[in-house]
């Protein structure tokens, strides 16, 4: 029997198992090491706005070893759970790390995961450059079998999964194609290799870039999520796109380098990410491994005309 037919029959069997079982030149401002010790549990500072009927996610990226730190990445990303009930959570690559035995979807996924799939998270999933590709056929992460696809959490809000590994032509008018017909007043892609980047060790894949920048622009994406670059940085935007890198949630790369375009940079731990979508804002708040607030705030859609202000006519 092949590898690849023993990962799926595998695989499908372990995704049942475990549940039944600054514009300027200025550096921008950083944020202080945390404690290397989680300790005891300290109190939780929500910073989003809990709107009714909003649409409450979760971001991570480059999670999959297994080890200690995810764990306690996880372990937090539950506590916050319990605050803020998100009801699915983004992935942006990397998310199982070799070797990806049938153990290891256990491992490095459900088992750090598991409060949060028992309290019906749903998990979607995108491809990083140390996944297999057969990962698309493992249920819980909800990729239908497809290497690039779309979901719908909410009316006016999609979200579009790039796999930026293997960005070839038919991708590439698979997402010119959907995003043009969404009609969402949201659309928000995610991807593993960052467009933009100041990391010292990766950077900015400027080809993908150069193939991408174009049809996301012409069909009105809003916001990119991605991950690869092990820590957190929010861009400025660029073209009145939105960036986020997120890909601490288990591997750290201390020692980024900032730039101009760069607006937050944390690289003193591992992280994660909260968003909340009410209306035409989006919110946000990166969380450390020990629970401390790395960066926060509120974007409106750039696509969208800001409120006008009513004055009122002098008697």
């Amino acid at each position: 029997m092949t590898r690849r037919y023993v990962f799926l029959f595998a695989s499908i069997l372990a995704g049942c198992s475990s549940l039944r079982d600054g514009g300027g030149t200025g550096e921008p401002p950083r944020v202080a090491a945390p404690p290397e010790s989680l300790g005891a549990a300290a109190p939780l500072e929500l910073l989003l706005p809990m709107k009714e009927g909003s649409v409450r996610f979760a971001v991570f990226g480059d999670s999959g070893t297994g080890d200690a730190k995810q764990r306690e990445v996880a372990r937090m990303m539950d506590r916050y759970h319990e605050r803020f009930p998100f009801t699915f959570a983004v992935m942006v690559g990397d998310n199982i790390y070799e070797p990806d035995a049938p153990a290891d979807y256990r491992r490095k996924f459900e088992e750090p995961y598991a409060n949060l799939l028992a309290r019906g998270v749903k998990f979607y999933a995108t491809l990083g450059n140390h996944d297999n590709p057969n990962q698309r056929f493992y249920a819980a992460f909800n990729m239908g079998g497809q290497r690039y696809y779309s979901f719908k959490p909410a009316p006016g809000v999609r979200f579009f999964a790039v796999d930026s590994t293997y960005l070839d032509p038919p991708q590439l008018e698979w997402l010119a194609k959907e995003l043009a017909a969404s009609g969402s007043e949201w659309k928000i892609a995610f991807m593993h290799h960052p467009l933009y980047s100041s990391g010292d060790r990766h950077g900015p894949a400027v080809e993908k870039r150069e193939a991408l920048e174009p049809v996301l622009l012409k069909n009105g994406v809003s916001v990119v999520l991605m991950g690869h670059e092990h820590f957190y940085e929010r861009l400025k935007p660029q073209k009145g796109v939105y960036y986020f890198i997120s890909g601490g949630a288990a591997k750290l790369r201390p020692g980024t380098n900032v730039s101009d375009i760069t607006e937050k940079g944390f690289d003193a731990d591992r992280h994660f990410m909260l968003m909340e979508i009410s209306g035409d804002e989006l919110y946000f708040q990166a969380i450390s491994r020990t629970g401390q607030t790395v960066d926060s705030g509120k974007i409106r859609n750039p696509l969208k005309p800001a409120p006008e202000t009513v004055r009122s006519t002098p008697k």
